[in-house]
Formats: C-alpha cells, sequence, structure tokens
C-alpha cells in the first residue's frame, strides 16, 4: 500500500442537485483528458452514498505535485444551479458521508491531514474549507 499524507477533498462542478455518477466522472477523465481512470479514489453521490473510484492502491489523479501521497475524495455538486458560481453546494446527506469517509480514512492513515484542492491550486473546489472544517476529525 501507498504511503498516504493527505486527503484531498474535490468537487464535481457541476450545478446543485444535478446527479453525477462515479462513471460518468470515470468517463470524463478517461475520454476528455485522456487518462487511464477516474482520478478520484472515492465519490459522495447527492443521496450521500460512498462510491469507490480509483482504487486506493494505485495513484490517483486529482491534485498536481500532491497525488503520490494523498487520496482524491469528490462530492458531486459544487456550482449554484446556474451552473457558473461556486458554491458550497453538499447535501445534509453528502455532509454526514464526508465527515464519516474522512474520519475512517484518516484512522486507516494515522498521521495525514486533510485539505480542500483550493490549498493547491488557483480554483474554488471544493467550495468550502476542508482544512479548517476537518481538521479535528
Amino acid at each position: 500500500m501507498r504511503k498516504i499524507d493527505e486527503i484531498i477533498i474535490h468537487c464535481s462542478a457541476t450545478p446543485a442537485g444535478r446527479a453525477v455518477t462515479v462513471d460518468d466522472i470515470r468517463r470524463w477523465h478517461m475520454s476528455g483528458r485522456g487518462w487511464r481512470d477516474i482520478g478520484y479514489h472515492y465519490v459522495i453521490h447527492l443521496d450521500g452514498s460512498v462510491h469507490a473510484g480509483r482504487p486506493l492502491s494505485r495513484v490517483g489523479a486529482h491534485c498536481l505535485g500532491h497525488n503520490r501521497g494523498s487520496i482524491g475524495v469528490c462530492y458531486v455538486g459544487g456550482l449554484s444551479a446556474n451552473g457558473s458560481t461556486p458554491c458550497d453546494t453538499r447535501t445534509p446527506a453528502q455532509r454526514i458521508a464526508l465527515i464519516d469517509l474522512v474520519t475512517r480514512l484518516k484512522h486507516r492513515f494515522p498521521g495525514c491531514t486533510v485539505h480542500g484542492h483550493r490549498e493547491f491550486a488557483p480554483k474554488a473546489c471544493p467550495c468550502f474549507d476542508a482544512y479548517n472544517e476537518y481538521k479535528d476529525l
């Protein structure tokens, strides 16, 4: 297993309420970007269900310069209903699922830290302050 130092939270940059599946994101990454697989290790759907993406044993493709030692977690959403304004669109179920998943990952990989993609790239993603929200888990 890879050494994991960071959990990096992302959003799918899709409009609030738009259902997107892990297979949709996989298709975007493989067809649109030419990657071998989905870049994220986990995707959290609107209903809070957590879906596996890229296997944890494989380096992700979600945060330039941080992929080797990180796990990429993406929640579906991140844009207002008009599809153009970044905003925190997490459903109550997604909020619960993120806390649960991050807690489980931190127990499995002691010492890892949690970050939002925006800490490492000039983006709004994940459209909330993941570091401060999850620092005490």
